[in-house]
């Protein structure tokens, strides 16, 4: 009888593990442009490897192909004139407040939907998304997303080719990046959609996903247990009456816009924390420091 020769599995939890695999995949890259050498930092690299369950080759796949999307798509680029038209009527916006982890907080309101551009509307969702990881507290990786349900109706559904855009870029070249995600009062014909999209959707993203019901006290729970009744908006059963202001919106995210360039300049080596104001759309300025990381 012969014997089979056991592998040695791998400890997610173990450091030098992970710091290991981590090396392993940077090592496997070769040469890197300026930015791709800033976009790669440890912190990225280990959530490519969590996207792929620490396969170092599946994972560096993966990491190529996002590089290449980033060479071609240029995220890091798009600007707030480019895509101001999408947010006019405040479909999607970063938060004033935070979540108890201090998290960013990205709200959403499909029924305000107001353009049909495919294009357009890939382009808003990247800048945003970039938008929100680099006003990260330093410490925290992933966002939260706040989205409104409220008065929708199949009208209102996101196309399916836009949809399985929005997904596969989320996935593919964003792992990891959200936290946990709340569907606030979905109608019951929402379920036709979501059955339609939660085919593009990895196992993992579905366990992050939250219905939650004004008029249900237990779920509403798990949306107090991660945002602070005194910050949540009143639309979504809080007490903050913040309201999205897109002229003010427009001048903080203008602001933003400035520190992207920095950040992003391509004979920048090194990565600071940027001193800067918290980019609120409809509260007052106040102080914070945006950690400058890409990835």
């Amino acid at each position: 009888m012969f014997r089979r020769k056991h592998a040695s599995h791998f400890n997610s939890n173990d450091a030098e593990q992970r710091e290991a695999k981590i090396n392993e995949l940077k090592s496997s890259l070769g040469p890197l442009s300026a930015r791709g050498e800033k976009y790669c930092s440890q912190a990225c690299l280990a959530k490519y490897l969590e996207a792929r369950y620490w396969n170092v080759s599946k994972s560096k796949q993966m990491l190529e192909e996002s590089l290449k999307w980033r060479a071609t798509y240029r995220p890091e680029d798009i600007r707030w004139p480019d895509v101001s038209v999408e947010a006019e009527t405040g479909k999607m916006y970063r938060a004033s407040f935070k979540d108890k982890e201090g998290r960013t907080v990205v709200i959403m309101r499909p029924t305000k939907e107001n353009t049909k551009s495919h294009d357009g509307q890939i382009r808003f969702l990247v800048y945003v998304l970039e938008n929100a990881i680099l006003s990260l507290p330093e410490g925290q990786d992933k966002m939260v997303w706040l989205i409104d349900f409220t008065g929708w109706t199949m009208a209102h559904a996101t196309p399916i080719k836009t949809a399985r855009e929005c997904t596969s870029i989320l996935q593919n070249h964003y792992p990891d990046r959200l936290g946990v995600a709340f569907l606030f009062n979905p109608p019951k014909v929402f379920e036709t959609f979501y059955k339609a999209i939660k085919y593009f959707l990895d196992p993992r993203s579905i366990e992050k996903l939250n219905f939650v019901y004004q008029k249900d006290e237990e779920s509403m729970k798990v949306l107090y247990k991660c945002i602070d009744p005194e910050v949540l908006p009143v639309d979504f059963g809080g007490k903050n009456n913040v309201e999205y202001n897109h002229e003010d919106y427009s001048k903080l995210m203008l602001e933003d816009d400035i520190k992207t360039s920095s950040f992003w300049a391509d004979d920048s080596k090194t990565v600071n924390h940027v001193a800067s104001g918290t980019f609120v759309p409809d509260v007052t300025h106040q102080s914070s420091l945006i950690a400058a990381k890409a990835s």
